[in-house]
């Protein structure tokens, strides 16, 4: 067979794997809500390290935050397999609903019994909200 028959498929193909059309995967998204309009938050974090806030344009994670990013989503599996839901408590300000390929987990920000990767989620949240999506807090 002769190789240079190839080339033009190789070279198309490789074209289209490098387009921006091609998505990363989502590690996760995040539904916030709670007392008061600020509280009131949806963030997808991508595997590269795309996040969007509220739905708008695509901004970019700082390498710590990504390493971090995927910690929480590894750590969140067998709560996500397991379909946990923790309510709140009286005097709860915010809520969490975090999404990923395990399953959904349901919080509150004084659920009793939180393993200690969603005390790590909600502070990613409010730094992500803050740091990256410049929200106000």
């Amino acid at each position: 067979m002769n190789g240079a028959r190839f080339a033009p498929v190789l070279a198309a193909a490789a074209a289209l794997a490098g387009c921006s059309g091609i998505a990363a995967p989502d590690l996760f998204v995040v539904e916030r809500s709670g007392a008061g309009a600020k509280a009131h938050l949806t963030l997808l974090v991508n595997e590269e390290g795309g996040v969007r806030c509220n739905g708008g344009a695509e901004l970019k994670l700082s390498d710590p935050q990504i390493v971090r990013s995927r910690a929480i989503q590894e750590e969140l599996h067998e709560a996500a397999s397991h379909r946990l839901t923790l309510p709140p408590q009286p005097g709860s300000v915010l809520e969490y609903r975090v999404r990923d390929q395990d399953g959904t987990v349901t919080f509150a920000d004084n659920a009793k019994g939180q393993p200690k990767v969603l005390r790590a989620l909600a502070l990613f949240v409010l730094e992500t909200a803050q740091q990256v999506c410049h929200l106000p807090e």
